[in-house]
């Protein structure tokens, strides 16, 4: 048959190979003849070009069916002499393909086409354009136009690969999302969105690998970084924070509760306690990757009411009748 092309000859694979040694063997060969390894060689090209064709049939179960029932009835002489490569019975392959022990779909007649292209580009969903006189000049400039050895009248238009490409996305997150984690929906900068389940205890210049997100197949890298918070503040896996009690607990002590990033706790404020000094919650900072947690630091602020009821300046009047201490009396003067 006119320019018939063994594609499992083309990638040098047995009929029966898998789905992996398909890739395997596509990525090798497509390394070694790459036109940017090859510059300016044009058997290198035309290679590529058919390294790819035989990528695009055999890497899809449905063309790679369609592809094995038409050479079941294109049987030249000689042919597995020639291809120097054991043919297998490719039945069972086929059998488990469709799941019911049967072969599936309907067999191919090869006089419904006149050469081995136009079956390919009715496969592929190629569209093929007749070459004019009128055409000629204009299809000889368009560089994407691929010519097939000993083909004069068509002319076909190769499919672009997208590249792969690694890229790369800065995510911001609360400090309470990156402690617990969950899904979070990222939006690309070439306008996708997806959801990505995050880790737990994520920190500020993480480097989070996603495969097969970027383009082409390439992977997404995801640059992480902690917002700044209003209440809490990260000291690598310890927690600082700054808490507010009134003159009466300061004075008093006793059970107070105090927010961390599990929730509120009870801690036991010491009678007498004045602002600055640091209590610490222990186990209650950040996780530190190895199943251990840092501490939260709770630096004590006594604050005043800006607008005290009646009763309260009443209760204060007499605190000042009574009160023995004098915070002054000792000043270095």
């Amino acid at each position: 048959m006119e320019n018939f092309r063994n594609y499992y000859q083309i990638l040098d694979i047995y009929k029966d190979a898998s789905v992996d040694e398909i890739k395997k063997a596509y990525r090798r060969l497509a390394r070694q003849f790459h036109p940017d390894v090859n510059p300016g060689s044009k058997e290198a090209e035309e290679k590529f070009k058919d390294i790819n064709e035989a990528y695009d049939i055999l890497s899809d179960v449905e063309k790679r069916l369609e592809y094995d029932k038409f050479i079941r009835y294109w049987k030249p002489k000689g042919i597995a002499s020639k291809m120097g490569v054991r043919v297998p019975d490719l039945r069972n392959w086929r059998d488990n393909l469709s799941g019911n022990g049967h072969q599936s779909g309907k067999d191919v007649d090869v006089s419904d086409f006149s050469d081995f292209n136009t079956f390919v580009d009715q496969l592929l969903g190629r569209r093929r354009e007749v070459k004019t006189p009128q055409t000629a000049t204009k299809l000889k400039a368009q560089s994407s136009n691929v010519y097939r050895p000993g083909q004069k009248k068509a002319v076909y238009k190769a499919r672009e690969r997208e590249p792969k490409k690694n890229i790369e996305a800065r995510l911001t997150l609360p400090l309470e999302k990156a402690y617990v984690g969950g899904i979070e929906k990222i939006r690309l900068e070439d306008g996708r969105s997806i959801e990505v389940n995050m880790p737990a205890a994520m920190i500020s210049g993480q480097r989070i690998r996603l495969r097969n997100q970027g383009i082409g197949g390439g992977d997404l890298y995801l640059n992480i970084m902690i917002a700044p918070h209003g209440f809490y503040q990260l000291q690598e896996v310890d927690i600082f924070c700054e808490l507010p009690v009134t003159l009466v607990e300061a004075v008093l002590g006793g059970d107070i509760e105090v927010p961390t990033l599990d929730g509120w706790v009870k801690m036991k404020l010491p009678a007498g306690v004045v602002s600055g000094q640091r209590l610490r919650l222990a186990n209650k900072g950040y996780p530190d990757g190895r199943g251990d947690r840092g501490d939260q630091l709770v630096e004590i602020k006594i604050v005043t009411p800006k607008e005290p009821s009646q009763e309260e300046l009443e209760i204060y009047q007499k605190l000042r009748e009574v009160e023995r201490f004098k915070p002054r009396r000792d000043l270095p003067l």
